[in-house]
């Protein structure tokens, strides 16, 4: 399969961390993730799976991470909550090639891969994250002050 736009690739764009917050109340939210791809078009091929990048083993689903907000959260803030979701791994965009970038879909968990992230199976694809999602996402990780906290980038900083 080649990075070509695909139909699955039709999707609806999420614009503001309040829209996906709304997505994930309407929904059954222990079944939404965030995958940073190419998109459904390109991932949802004959094996629908992940590669480790070390080993170059194939994993049993495509790597992901949920969007369900956790009990110990408690009343705070879910656009915060979706914020660290999307901050965590925003590294991704840059570091894989051009075209990479944030969608949700509703999925199965089929196990863990070798950084302990979900891997699931995806039962439908539901929308593009926009890039102002992540500004916005970045501008409210920013203001809680934390210096000690940053994304998951495993490139070494010189």
């Amino acid at each position: 399969m080649t990075g070509e736009p695909h139909e699955l690739d039709d999707l609806p764009t999420i614009g503001d961390l309040a829209e996906l917050a709304d997505l994930l109340q309407d929904s059954r939210q222990d079944e939404l993730y965030v995958r940073w791809s190419k998109g459904p078009g390109v991932d949802l091929g004959a094996s629908a799976r992940s590669r480790d990048e070390l080993t170059g083993v194939r994993l049993s689903g495509l790597s992901a991470n949920p969007l369900r907000v956790e009990p110990w959260w408690g009343d705070r803030s879910v656009e915060l909550w979706l914020a660290r979701r999307l901050y965590d791994y925003r590294h991704l965009g840059e570091l894989r090639r051009p075209g990479v970038r944030p969608w949700v879909l509703r999925g199965r968990e089929l196990g863990r891969g070798p950084d302990n992230e979900p891997l699931v199976a995806c039962d439908r694809p539901v929308a593009w994250v926009a890039d102002e999602v992540l500004r916005e996402a970045e501008k409210i990780v920013e203001e809680q002050g934390s210096a000690d906290w940053g994304p998951m980038d495993r490139r070494r900083h010189s």
